[in-house]
């Protein structure tokens, strides 16, 4: 089955909006929450202008592990109490780092990113895992892509969560 994704808007919320419609009828009925997050990150990586890595890292009960993603090959485990995206699977909650030089503790998997946007993946109340995005831009990340990136993974976190057989 092929997927012709097009985005019309031009602003942040406009774009967020339009890339949630698309998340969902893309993990509508599909089981698999690796192949949906294979999914997700190319359509973020697709719609969402400006960004330098796009992906998700999953949480195996002790730490961050890559899944899937788009960009450059990226830091394969991230303990909890390390980087952007550590701090936000700690703390359950949304990173939006405007320089991500001057966050203590990050971990520079691609040397270019400079802003960083990190939103966790709560299922049933159980960490998944976050959806990570990177910018070689600073203080590329507005509140309108917070929200928008929150609003996103709220819709489909449980479409994204390990199949249990």
């Amino acid at each position: 089955m092929s997927y012709a994704l097009a985005f019309a808007a031009t602003d942040p919320a406009g774009l967020w909006a339009e890339a949630g419609d698309a998340a969902a009828a893309l993990v509508a009925g599909e089981p698999d929450g690796i192949a949906n997050m294979a999914n997700i990150a190319a359509l973020i990586w697709q719609a969402i202008p400006d960004l330098n890595w796009a992906g998700f890292y999953r949480f195996d009960g002790h730490e961050l592990v890559l899944g899937p993603f788009q960009g450059k090959a990226a830091c394969i485990r991230i303990p909890l109490d390390k980087g952007v995206c550590g701090a936000a699977a700690r703390l359950r909650a949304t990173q939006r780092v405007d320089d991500v030089h001057a966050f203590p503790g990050h971990i520079a998997c691609d040397a270019d990113s400079r802003s960083e946007l990190v939103v966790p993946v709560i299922a049933n109340d159980r960490l998944v895992g976050v959806l990570d995005l990177d910018s070689p831009l600073p203080g590329r990340f507005t509140p309108d892509d917070q929200a928008g990136a929150e609003a996103l993974v709220a819709r489909i976190a449980a479409a994204l969560a390990p199949s249990i057989s």
